[in-house]
């Protein structure tokens, strides 16, 4: 009788112990600043028990894990309190690559080991850096950044209330694996985020559109950009620029395409002969160039004009300056303003009559960017962003790999 007890109070104890290790959560924010104007939100717990799962379906991942870096310290072993909330935020007025988060230190001698493991180099003022990201230690706590332009301006975090709730992980996330929520004086959008096997989906909740004939069929053409856009769509996509063609430009409708090739470029430098006479030299080399039209329907096509020339985004010669890649020409038709690449010919793709954004992955666009040229980036296949209603959905997918991604 007294082996039955025994092994029921270990079967409870055992139980309570996954019960808090893996599920129960502390939902308390504590380090969102009121000037953050996106947060984005990882369950941390649900993340693992999934990377558990996954590992276990996984035999052949076990001997790989076992032979990895010992040089680099792991983040469970890196003296930083990982909260089961991870809370990441954008700062209001700063630049869409600037991101940030707040970590407590719980051993300062483990985190400067960790520090020197990810070879973070200390720049004074205790500030590091390396080539992904910067780390600010400010007490008990370090600021974690893909810039360190803003560390001093992180303000106060919000008070225990938020619009008339408590403030805690429940005011953003619904039941996935993570969260992004855009807050504003007026309301605040939450869209959950899920990891699949080989994809990452951000939508809203309740979003009931299915895109999945439109990706498909966009995936099978050429192009490595594929864009329609209404207004307000227009209006949300360059707000994140911090522009605003829609109010007083009247612009209602986008259309754009492109193609990538490369081409070769003709350099032209000159030098001295054995007499000294100036001789010309004619060299080459490869580069990428797009091919593009994009076409703006506009209420007041003359107006939309005259705001690109305030803006110095279009010359004398009418080619749109603000696109970097030359030459292009602007010319107006009725409600159209187009700017197409003069190159060679290039044809829109028929009208969908739908709101997306569509990049697919081209080895000449990870060649023309150094930022993107790295494994993460090799490995996406497309991106994609579409809009029906109040439904919003973005899916990055992810080429097909021997493991999911969580494990990747």
């Amino acid at each position: 009788m007294k082996k039955k007890y025994i092994f029921l109070i270990i079967i409870v104890l055992l139980s309570l112990g996954i019960y808090f290790w893996f599920f129960h959560k502390d939902k308390s924010l504590k380090y969102i600043p009121e000037n953050a104007d996106v947060v984005v939100l990882v369950d941390v717990k649900r993340a693992t028990r999934q990377y558990i799962f996954s590992f276990l379906m996984h035999p052949s991942k076990w001997s790989e894990d076992s032979e990895k870096d010992k040089n680099k310290t792991s983040i469970s072993k890196s003296g930083l309190k990982i909260p089961d909330f991870l809370q990441i935020f954008h700062l209001r007025n700063t630049k869409i690559s600037e991101w940030y988060t707040v970590l407590e230190i719980e051993n300062k001698a483990k985190f400067s080991e960790f520090l020197k493991s990810r070879k973070f180099v200390n720049n004074g003022k205790d500030q590091f850096k390396n080539n992904e990201f910067f780390v600010k230690i400010d007490g008990e706590k370090c600021i974690v950044g893909t810039s360190n332009l803003n560390f001093n301006t992180i303000g106060k975090p919000f008070s225990q209330h938020f619009r008339n709730n408590n403030l805690n992980a429940d005011s953003f996330m619904g039941e996935g694996l993570g969260s992004i929520s855009f807050l504003s004086e007026l309301r605040t959008q939450n869209f959950s985020i899920d990891v699949k096997d080989d994809e990452i989906e951000i939508k809203n909740e309740q979003n009931s559109s299915d895109f999945s004939a439109l990706i498909s069929g966009l995936n099978k053409t050429t192009q490595f950009l594929d864009a329609e856009l209404n207004s307000e769509n227009i209006k949300k996509i360059s707000s994140l620029f911090n522009e605003n063609i829609t109010d007083s430009e009247t612009v209602n409708h986008l259309k754009m395409s492109a193609k990538l090739s490369e081409v070769n470029d003709t350099i032209i430098s000159y030098g001295y002969d054995d007499n000294f006479n100036e001789i010309e030299k004619v060299s080459y080399q490869k580069i990428v160039q797009p091919d593009y039209e994009i076409v703006l329907q506009t209420s007041d096509p003359q107006k939309t004009v005259e705001y690109f020339q305030r803006k110095k985004w279009m010359n004398v010669q009418n080619q749109f300056t603000a696109i970097p890649f030359q030459p292009n020409l602007i010319s107006v038709n009725k409600n159209l303003v187009s700017i197409k690449s003069t190159r060679k010919p290039f044809k829109l793709n028929e009208t969908k009559n739908q709101n997306y954004i569509f990049i697919k992955n081209n080895p000449l666009l990870l060649t023309s960017f150094k930022t993107l040229n790295n494994q993460i980036s090799k490995n996406v296949e497309y991106i994609f962003y579409g809009n029906e209603n109040q439904n919003y959905t973005v899916k990055i997918k992810f080429k097909k790999e021997k493991y999911p991604l969580i494990l990747r």
